[in-house]
Order: C-alpha cells, then structure tokens, then sequence
C-alpha cells in the first residue's frame, strides 16, 4: 500500500507550517486541500501559503483556478490524484494538508459523495424557492427529509442543501444515510491522518486575531478586487470567508465594522464544524498543540507514527 499523510484540522491551528517541516524532514511534496486557496488572486483571505513559507517544498492545488471559476470534490479528486502519481514517480510521500474535510475524506477513502446527474428543472426550482422564501426555508425542507444533513449542512451552502435534495428526490434515500455508509470503508493508503486541535479559547482568540491581520495587510483591497471580477456571480468564490463578508460592505448592507465582525464569527463557526467533522474517524490521530512545546515537536512525533 502506498503511504499518505494527512494535516487536518480546524482554520488557524497551524496546519500549513507543520506540513513544511513534515514534508522536509521526510522528503514529501504537499497538496493543498483547500477549497479556497486553488484560486488565483485570493491571498490573504485564505490565508495561503507563500512561496517563501513553502521554503522549497514542491506544493500542488493552489493558484490553479480563476476566481470566476467554479471548483468542486470531483476536481479536487482529479487534481490529486494527477499530483499524487507524479510525487510517488519521484520517490517522494504525498502530505495532503487542509481544512475542506470533503474533500480530504473523498480522497483518502475513495468515497461515492453520491454525485448527481444534473436535473436542471429541479434545480431551478429550489433555487427559485431559496431565492423567494430564503436560504433559511430552503434549509427547513431538507430537515424535513435528511435532518442529519441539515445539521452538517450550512443554510448559506444552498449548493448542497439542493444536492441533498435531489439525492433524496431521486433515490428515495437520505444523502447522509448514503454517506454514513461511505465512511466505513477502509483507506486503500497506508495512511497516517493528524488532526491538530488546540484549545477551544486559544484557538477563537487565534482566529480574531489573523483576521486583524489580514485587514492590515489589505484584505478589503484585496477582496474589492475580486468583487470587480465576479460580481455576484453565484460562484464557489463568492461563498469564501472573509470575501463573502466585505461583498455585503461593496453592496452597502452593512458596515465595514459589521463585516469584520462577521468574517471573526463565520471563521470560529467554521472552525468548529471542521473539528466535528473529523471526530467522525477512528483513523484520526489527534494533536493537542497544548501538549507540545512547539511546531517542530509535533512534526518530531508525526515522523515517528
């Protein structure tokens, strides 16, 4: 079986410099599993790497799509296994390093998310009912049927909710009965999947304090730019935080100071959904940051797994 490492864990914890100094410890390249950082343009809001962090360590799936682009599991899937045949050619271990869960699972279990034909008419008229009623209503129909997927699914994600929808619609079956099932299966990878997790306070206050920081480097100009190239373009793009936020300011439904506070909570939120998800493996070998002294330690015990 070939090997696979995963850097999982909630935003902020530190992720993409563990998987560095992971990667040249024991000659790895990384691929990004971030939904958000394959977009060219897109820096500081998704507070991606640079070439200098990366420090010479070879990276895949970041700066590959356009922000008007949409980008989907199925892509990522592609994308990786594209650059995971050519680090394996080189002698060297794929670390595959993010947040997206979804997609993490996707690839490191080989998992059926149950993919749709598109259904174009159906589609159409959930969107038309969102549009009308709002995402909150849409949301209340799914947890009519599949109140599993209501509870993992984010009302703003109309793009899911509609595609539990119509898994249900057409398969009479609950989408997250369907991916229960899913995660049983074993990992075809002799895989070593870390999460770091961290203090829930220290964590939060980590977060508040990053997003400070990217409103000092320039995310409104930044996220202004992006807003001049999509618009509101119901793209992948569009739902990222710290972009969809400042998009609410650029439409003058509210403050810049409202926005900021926004973009804090939507990213603890986040955080905390990240953390649940990945409690759902037995796989998972967690890191609590509390219990080491630094970066490099956590990286000495994951080289020793």
């Amino acid at each position: 079986m070939r090997k696979m490492i995963i850097i999982a864990g909630p935003t902020a914890v530190g992720k993409s410099e563990a998987s560095v100094l992971l990667a040249k410890r024991i000659n790895a390249s990384v691929i990004s599993a971030d939904s958000m950082q394959v977009y060219r343009g897109m820096d500081i809001g998704t507070a991606k790497i640079s070439r200098g962090e990366m420090d010479g360590v070879r990276h895949f799936g970041i700066d590959i799509m356009e922000p008007d682009e949409n980008y989907d599991v199925t892509e990522f899937v592609s994308m990786a296994h594209s650059a995971m045949d050519a680090i394996y050619a080189d002698g060297q271990v794929p670390i595959i390093c993010g947040g997206t869960g979804f997609y993490i699972q996707a690839l490191a279990y080989d998992i059926d998310f149950g993919e749709e034909e598109i259904d174009a008419r159906f589609r159409d008229e959930l969107t038309a009912y969102a549009l009308r009623y709002g995402n909150e209503a849409l949301h209340e129909r799914l947890g009519n049927v599949d109140p599993e997927s209501a509870a993992a699914i984010p009302a703003g994600n109309v793009k899911r909710v509609i595609r539990a929808l119509e898994y249900y619609r057409n398969h009479g079956e609950k989408i997250s009965q369907h991916n229960a099932e899913e995660r049983k299966r074993k990992s075809p990878y002799d895989l070593r999947f870390f999460v770091l997790t961290d203090d829930r306070k220290a964590l939060y206050d980590r977060i508040d304090k990053r997003v400070d920081q990217m409103m000092d480097k320039g995310l409104l100009k930044e996220a202004e730019h992006i807003y001049d190239l999509i618009g509101d373009k119901d793209c992948t793009a569009a739902k990222a935080i710290g972009y969809r936020e400042l998009f609410s300011y650029f439409r003058g439904e509210c403050t810049l100071d409202d926005a900021v506070a926004r973009i804090k909570q939507d990213s603890r939120h986040f955080a905390k959904r990240q953390l649940t998800w990945f409690r759902r493996y037995p796989d998972v070998i967690w890191i609590d940051r509390r219990d080491f002294g630094s970066t490099a330690e956590i990286v000495e015990y994951m080289s020793e797994r």
